[in-house]
């Protein structure tokens, strides 16, 4: 498929779905043709900020009569596979938030039905294709550090199981786009100060299906013998300076935090030696800095429309997000049975709940959605 253009629409308009719409609304490529919601106060809000007035509450309605390429689909974690199941009835294009689905039953629920119809799925893990991100693959590529040995990741001081399904699901894609597949995982997780119970298995807050524990260290073994460690560890107090990737090479090292990149030319960093050096970012040619969505998104929206153009997958794909989900999972399993785990797993049940079946524990009960208030409890 190569075109001018591609139509798009909205389905959901909240934070996410605003952040979304900005970045179709600035890519010279893309044109948002309808907006939907089931608040018309929020399909309103957004349609006079980005000027479209085809407004909807009902998506069939939205996508029988504005046909779009694409459908963004920037909601809560709960509601990605029915919403997406839905979509794709339709034989367009998604894009959904991240996490892709709440397990693997329903991550492969999509992908096949994706198959069947012909679409593309993209996960918005935008953080995969930022300029930040672009500019230590082309230092990787130009060999700057050498050959990649380690990856470092760390979150930002969520409650540990919480903080992998939220932003831990960035980090896994980071690390994907420069370890390649991830083969195996081991996993430690503490509750409490406790290694973690079928007890402290709880439903997340946000809806991003079932967690346990408080503190996490993972283990990932990648592709040409490149390692990984991510944390995911409760603070007292979040702090977004903790949530960084350091990539460890033969000959150097890089470093990323939000919008920027640093490159260290020596593999050992002594605090009296040479010292890391900021690289300039890469942004898209036609990228302006007066856009009013997020470079990151931006950035997303372009390689969707490279994708498109070249019959090719989004660097974000549906099956890049399938596997973060399964490395998610194989996090769970490892910490649940202490274990190392192969992937992709056999059994595609969330393994949380499995382990919980295995000793006889019933349904889980019900908590605050709200991750403040969800939050009082587990740590009370």
């Amino acid at each position: 498929m190569d075109r001018n253009t591609y139509r798009v629409a909205i389905l959901g308009c909240r934070g996410r779905g605003r952040s979304a719409a900005l970045a179709y609304h600035d890519h010279p490529r893309t044109e948002i043709v309808g907006l939907c919601d089931l608040i018309e106060e929020r399909v309103d809000a957004l349609g006079q900020q980005v000027d479209v007035n085809e407004r909807f509450t009902n998506l069939n309605e939205m996508i029988d009569q504005t046909s779009p390429d694409i459908v963004a689909i920037p909601t809560g974690t709960e509601f990605h596979h029915g919403l997406c199941m839905a979509v794709l009835e339709h034989g367009v294009h998604i894009e959904v938030e991240k996490p892709m689905c709440i397990d693997l039953v329903q991550a492969d629920d999509v992908i096949s039905k994706a198959e069947l119809q012909g679409s593309k799925v993209a996960v918005h893990h935008q953080g995969r294709v930022s300029p930040a991100m672009q500019t230590l693959q082309y230092a990787v590529n130009e060999g700057k550090i050498g050959n990649i040995r380690y990856i470092y990741g760390s979150g930002k001081g969520y409650y540990g199981g919480y903080g992998l399904m939220n932003i831990g699901t960035h980090m896994i894609n980071n690390m994907l786009r420069f370890g390649g597949a991830c083969r195996s995982v081991v996993a430690q997780a503490t509750t409490k100060g406790q290694p973690i119970t079928p007890q402290d298995v709880v439903p997340s807050p946000s809806g991003m299906g079932t967690i346990a524990c408080e503190h996490l260290t993972a283990t990932l073994q990648f592709d040409n013998d490149v390692t990984a460690t991510l944390l995911q560890h409760r603070f007292d107090k979040m702090d977004t300076s903790a949530y960084v990737m350091e990539i460890y090479g033969s000959e150097g090292r890089l470093f990323w935090k939000g919008d920027n990149a640093w490159w260290l030319p020596q593999p050992h960093y002594l605090p009296s030696g040479q010292q890391w050096e900021v690289l300039d970012l890469i942004f898209p040619d036609h990228y302006k800095s007066d856009n009013q969505s997020d470079p990151s998104d931006y950035c997303f929206v372009d390689d969707y429309v490279r994708a498109l153009d070249e019959d090719d997958e989004h660097e974000c794909s549906g099956y890049q997000g399938r596997h973060v989900l399964e490395i998610m999972m194989g996090i769970f399993e490892s910490a649940a049975g202490g274990k190392r785990v192969v992937l992709p797993q056999q059994d595609r049940g969330h393994p949380l709940l499995r382990w919980r079946s295995e000793v006889g524990m019933g349904d889980l009960e019900p908590l605050p959605r709200d991750y403040g208030n969800w939050l009082s409890i587990q740590v009370d």
